[in-house]
């Protein structure tokens, strides 16, 4: 059997093609027929190009149904698929299309110069030019032949702490995973998805969007984000997937209500952690319990909350299906429950490794084939989530004060429920003494009078005197990358000024 991950997603389409498969808003349907014709027509236009199946084709487009079907086409013709953030600029371009080396890019068309100028040696394209030139093509391709192991797509980290890494994705890590997703979800044809994530990035193409293909389902596809134009879909969807800055925007609007959501089965939350007064909020609102699962762009999704069960706000639940989790303390050896320590993961979802990085591969792996996540967790002792795993930060994040472990997150979570406060993030500030203390960056509500004297003297009684905060700054937003995670680097770069 062919190991292709579309030859899988199309055993799973429905046999009536001319079902719709995305409803784009004030324009037509398109349908699972229209999929395939035009994903075939583009891996026609592909090849013409002269791509070769391991070839690598590299993506830098705004949102639209078009770049799904390049998407389906690069699988479709043994291609490497390589998303790139919107927002990545000249010199990170450089990087990318240096290191990996695409045998053709496809942009916008107001990048064009750009692209063009910094690819000499591939195929440069706008999304324009290439459906013109699948235009004159066949609506049929036979899909190539790909084992499980075969690359299907390569996925750069952010690169916030040094060098970008370029995550090598087989078709044997997304198909089981989107298999396991489809049904620990619940996942049926008759669920409508509202789907307003990038698809530069694990969550919007691969988690979403696999979920909906492989149950046979229909997407409601936004361009973006919009509070305004979500809630008015909302009745139109049975399951919605976002960000934690979705549910609150959502919170913040009046109509959002119980019965703005009465249709919705389940709301999915992931990509940065969600804040326990989010979902206590949304429950008290909407009724609704939020699942929050654990997922990073080398493993795909690795824990979820329960589709039938507890859901418990500030932790990411049990292992998926087929999916090995463990939490090791310094000693590499398994932490018992309430023992925090580094995150490791085993299965099928793994990643193959870092593209051209063996030495940094072989690092990021045990002797008996874990992946070190970086993360660090606990698993949870008591209580409805007892045996959940709960997450701490990152190891990177870790603050080491005169010798002892601080973790970001106990001393986040006390700020946050502070009165007044919104948010808030906690790093390491260099100290001459200790060699790292605690620094807090706060976010206020409006009308807040919280000072920084406040905040510490409150911790003081709360927690041990080396966790407090010596420094407490207050700021307007915290900066955030596109998928809502708070950009730790960035504020401890601010400390430094």
């Amino acid at each position: 059997m062919n190991a292709n991950l579309y030859d899988l997603f199309e055993r799973h389409f429905p046999d009536a093609t001319e079902q719709p498969f995305l409803i784009v808003p004030n324009a037509a349907a398109v349908s699972y027929g229209d999929l395939a014709d035009m994903s075939a027509r583009i891996a026609h236009a592909l090849v013409a190009a002269g791509c070769k199946p391991g070839d690598r084709v590299a993506v830098q487009v705004d949102k639209h149904w078009h770049v799904l079907a390049l998407y389906l086409a690069s699988l479709r013709a043994g291609l490497v698929y390589l998303p790139l953030n919107t927002s990545y600029q000249k010199s990170e371009l450089a990087y990318f299309f240096a290191d990996a080396k695409p045998a053709v890019i496809v942009c916008n068309n107001d990048r064009l110069g750009i692209v063009a100028a910094l690819g000499e040696d591939a195929t440069v394209l706008t999304i324009e030019e290439l459906v013109d030139r699948a235009g004159d093509c066949e609506r049929s391709f036979a899909t190539v032949q790909r084992d499980p192991g075969d690359l299907a797509a390569i996925l750069y980290t952010s690169g916030t702490t040094g060098r970008s890494k370029g995550a090598m994705i087989t078709h044997r890590n997304l198909a089981s995973n989107a298999t396991t997703l489809v049904d620990a979800w619940g996942f049926t044809r008759d669920d409508v998805l509202l789907h307003a994530l990038p698809i530069f990035h694990v969550h919007g193409l691969f988690v979403a969007t696999h979920c909906a293909l492989l149950a046979g389902a229909r997407m409601l596809w936004l361009p973006k984000f919009d509070a305004h134009e979500v809630l008015a879909l909302l009745p139109r969807a049975t399951v919605m997937m976002g960000v934690p800055t979705f549910y609150t925007r959502l919170l913040s609007e009046p109509a959002f209500t119980r019965d703005a959501c009465a249709s919705i089965r389940l709301f999915v939350s992931g990509s940065a952690p969600l804040l326990a007064e989010t979902f206590e909020a949304f429950e008290a609102r909407t009724g609704h319990t939020i699942l929050e699962r654990y997922g990073m762009t080398e493993a795909g999704m690795i824990t979820s909350n329960p589709l039938e069960g507890p859901r418990v706000g500030g932790t990411v639940g049990k292992p998926l299906h087929g999916i090995e989790v463990r939490v090791v303390d310094e000693g590499g050896r398994a932490a018992g429950p309430g023992v925090i320590g580094g995150v490791q993961v085993r299965g099928p979802n793994i990643f193959a490794g870092y593209w051209q990085m063996p030495d940094k591969t072989r690092d990021e792996f045990t002797g008996d084939g874990f992946f070190k996540t970086g993360d660090v967790g606990e698993w949870v002792p008591d209580g409805p989530a007892r045996g959940y795993l709960r997450l701490v930060g990152r190891a990177k994040d870790l603050i080491i004060c005169g010798g002892l472990n601080v973790y970001p997150k106990e001393i986040e979570e006390r700020i946050d429920q502070m009165e007044g406060v919104l948010e808030s993030a906690v790093v390491a500030m260099p100290d001459p003494d200790f060699g790292e203390v605690v620094a807090a960056f706060v976010v206020r509500k409006p009308g807040c009078t919280l000072s920084d004297a406040d905040v510490i003297q409150r911790l003081k009684s709360d927690i041990a005197g080396f966790k407090v905060p010596k420094r407490v700054l207050f700021e307007d937003a915290l900066p955030r990358n596109a998928m809502g995670k708070v950009q730790k680097a960035a504020l401890r770069e601010r400390l430094s000024k």
